[in-house]
């Protein structure tokens, strides 16, 4: 149980990490992610089948989730079309494109194939294997953190955060914002490939439809996270968005099994998503998270002091 809500909760973290980046940083209403995440399923299952090494395949992964992000920015940009309905038009046509990469077919299984999460295990001698996963996702996670958060922290990372809150000045300063906004949605939508990548793989098949939805989860595991961690420091926003991750996988596990106490089923998950987003809303709106970091402080600072 807690093996498998880390593990799924580190790998939808890569993709969370790209709505972050395009919804947050970016103020980018990026609908691709739909489309992208299946399309990283895809492209890996292509290349299992065709015997290329899995870290290859991960890496082709990645750049077809570039060009999924590259093409919603194309349409964006000299189409004047709207960020919301140039996501919706990419992740449309992506559920055709992922079936011509599949060989027309909805889904490829990965069992008979050499995947990464095969050769985990022989790392960490001694470990059981879905341990042995986490500690891999976990490292793979915080390494891909670091390199984010140095990122974010280079002058071209600080444009793109300006991009987000004030173009305008970005503007001014002579810095084209269409080729920083490129760059950053199609490394969001990168992200979404790789996570979709990683997931074919942990679960041992790839299938067009497994993207249904995931932009909607992407949100409520953003949310959870700004519930639980209030911070300005990127460090702390990039992390908080894993570990909101890991709480709505947690969610959704509980969801699952003890639903049907009140009558909840499978079928009851994306209504359940839906009202996490809705409560998050409201808690952001009435600022309860800062009265109760106001009352948790309080109460340290107000302990008595030994006689």
């Amino acid at each position: 149980m807690i093996t498998g809500i880390l593990t799924e909760g580190l790998i939808y973290g890569i993709m969370v990490l790209g709505v972050f980046m395009s919804f947050r940083i970016l103020n980018f209403c990026d609908m691709t992610v739909d489309g992208a995440f299946p399309l990283g399923a895809c492209v890996l299952a292509a290349c299992l089948t065709a015997n290329i090494n899995p870290i290859l395949a991960l890496l082709l992964a990645f750049f077809a989730g570039c060009l999924s992000g590259l093409a919603t920015t194309l349409i964006y940009t000299k189409l004047k079309v709207p960020d919301l309905l140039s996501g919706i038009l990419v992740m449309t046509m992506l559920y055709s494109i992922n079936l011509r990469i599949m060989s027309n077919r909805a889904n490829i299984s990965l069992l008979r194939c050499d995947t990464l999460f095969k050769k985990i295990p022989l790392l960490f001698p001694g470990i059981p294997e879905d341990w042995a996963i986490v500690i891999f996702m976990a490292a793979f996670t915080a390494v891909l953190l670091i390199l984010m958060n140095l990122f974010y922290l280079t002058d071209f990372g600080l444009t793109m955060g300006a991009l987000g809150n004030n173009p305008q000045m970005v503007i001014s300063q002579g810095v084209d914002p269409r080729f920083v906004r490129g760059i950053g949605i199609c490394f969001g939508d990168g992200l979404a490939a790789v996570s979709g990548a990683l997931f074919a793989m942990y679960q041992g098949f790839a299938d067009v439809g497994s993207g249904t939805g995931v932009v909607v989860s992407g949100l409520a595991s953003l949310m959870l996270g700004e519930f639980l961690i209030r911070s300005n420091k990127i460090g702390l926003l990039t992390f908080r968005v894993i570990l909101g991750s890991i709480l709505y996988r947690a969610l959704m596990y509980f969801a699952r099994r003890y639903g049907t106490n009140i009558g909840l089923g499978p079928n009851d998950l994306k209504f359940i998503t839906g009202i996490l987003i809705i409560i998050c809303l409201i808690i952001s709106r009435t600022d309860i998270t800062k009265y109760l970091h106001k009352k948790i402080s309080g109460a340290k600072t107000a302990r008595p002091k030994k006689q």
